[in-house]
């Protein structure tokens, strides 16, 4: 019983460092929302005409970057698209989001957004609620 309890906590040990430490690619994340794939279950996807926000990206960018757990990974506010990564309190599973400024015509921008898990199938609705917590801080700031 020993045997298999510490082959457990070594398992667990092992799964939480790949998760924390494991290398992400910049080319793999940070790429245009509006050439993605809808995450499904995984994640939300808001395309121009379905619900993106107009927005300055220079405000969601400090809105996110004050969201715990949060730091810029690709791309600038300079560049138009940035994604982020926000890890889990507990086991720091990394989720992506990306959000690209397309420029209207009446000098607005509508934000594109693409949230997405690493790990797993399901998000349980985390990037959808940070998502959206983003849009109604925008829309206050």
């Amino acid at each position: 019983m020993k045997f298999f309890l510490a082959v457990v906590a070594v398992s667990a040990a092992l799964f939480f460092l790949y998760v924390r430490f494991s290398p992400s690619e910049e080319a793999r994340w940070h790429h245009d929302p509006q050439q993605a794939d809808d995450p499904g279950l995984g994640g939300i996807l808001l395309l121009p005409g379905q619900g993106a926000p107009t927005g300055n990206l220079s405000d969601l960018d400090e809105i996110a970057m004050h969201t715990p757990r949060t730091k810029q990974f690709g791309g600038s506010v300079q560049k138009g698209m940035i994604t982020y990564v926000t890890r889990s309190a507990f086991w720091g599973f990394p989720d992506y989001t990306t959000v690209l400024a397309v420029p209207q015509p009446d000098g607005t921008s509508v934000l594109v957004f693409h949230g997405r898990l690493r790990f797993g199938r399901k998000d349980f609705g985390v990037n959808k609620a940070r998502v959206t917590g983003w849009i109604k801080a925008l829309k206050a700031f």
